[in-house]
């Protein structure tokens, strides 16, 4: 596309192991942002088209790109001559740990327009992941203790 016009990116720690938190993630059932509701048509694989529904707002289509099983993925979504790209990494720093790293950028000839938009939306991005590594830890110790 073009320069990036804006970012962030966070990361945090989960005690899961990697192969875990990537099957955790990649079920998109398993992804809870209060008000959203996520749908995926197909499997969590390249060009696999998912919608997010929120209340009083029209759907949000994203396509799931550069995926490596385990590893990242990349969720992107257009928008009016620009677009936002959710890059997620998964990294084993042990066999029951693991980082999680999402960097999401805006590019695009008419990024400019959505900024402020992204800022006040992802501003709340560490406390958002801090959940996603609790509820995937949760899920961890639920599978050992059902086994």
């Amino acid at each position: 596309m073009s320069e990036i016009v804006w970012q962030i990116e966070h990361t945090v720690e989960a005690e899961v192991s990697a192969p875990f938190a990537w099957r955790f993630w990649s079920n998109v059932s398993n992804w809870n942002d209060p008000a959203a509701e996520f749908t995926l048509d197909g499997p969590f694989a390249v060009g696999s088209v998912g919608t997010t529904r929120m209340p009083g707002r029209d759907p949000i289509l994203w396509r799931i790109q550069d995926v490596v099983p385990g590893a990242c993925a990349t969720i992107e979504m257009e928008l009016d001559r620009a677009m936002v790209a959710f890059r997620w990494r998964f990294e084993a720093m042990s066999d029951k740990r693991t980082k999680l790293i999402q960097r999401i950028t805006l590019e695009g000839e008419n990024a400019a327009v959505y900024v402020g938009h992204l800022e006040a939306t992802f501003g709340t991005l560490p406390d958002g992941m801090k959940r996603i590594a609790a509820a995937m830890t949760i899920s961890a110790s639920n599978s050992i203790s059902a086994g």
